[in-house]
């Protein structure tokens, strides 16, 4: 029998999640993944990330600095505790294990699929936890769904495709 690591959020953590196959390799997938600048373009709650020190590769112990698009948030320090190539990116706040950012991408074939999943705190009880999935959990869940449907276009995106479509013509 197998046990998912953190299946069930922990106490005071919201968890929300999203996932969608996507027509590309995991490769493929994975290293649009890894150019951590760009993932304001896709995923719509983050306004900017980078690595704090750009000269090493993403890997395991990297840190990375993200800005989320409430107004006002300071910048966040993520560190990377998990990277398996081609298979799982996973984030944890460097000051506070309760927020994380976990991507994984299961390999199907030709095709694959990603998983997203975000965890951070809801503090104040099971009433704040209810307030905060009446408001900013409902919005947060809405920008995950339509930021993983916009990964899976640019995975899927690919240039020399234009003269396909007007070959009929």
């Amino acid at each position: 029998m197998a046990i998912l690591r953190d299946a069930v959020p922990r106490a005071g953590t919201r968890s929300l999640s999203a996932a969608v196959d996507i027509q590309a390799g995991a490769e493929a997938a994975f290293s649009l993944l890894c150019a951590v600048e760009k993932w304001p373009v896709w995923l719509s709650f983050l306004r900017s990330a980078e690595l704090v020190d750009p000269a090493t590769p993403l890997g395991p112990g990297s840190e990375i600095r993200v800005r989320s698009a409430v107004p006002g948030d300071p910048h966040q320090l993520f560190e990377v505790d998990y990277f398996i190539t081609n298979y799982q990116l996973s984030l944890v706040g460097a000051y506070s294990v309760r927020r994380r950012l976990d991507f994984r991408l299961e390999r199907k074939t030709s095709r694959c699929k990603l998983h997203l999943r975000l965890e951070y705190p809801a503090y104040g009880g099971r009433l704040a936890m209810l307030y905060d999935s009446l408001r900013a959990g409902r919005k947060l869940a809405t920008q995950m769904e339509e930021s993983v449907v916009h990964f899976k276009h640019l995975a899927e995106y690919r240039a020399d495709a234009k003269d396909e479509l007007l070959a009929d013509f």
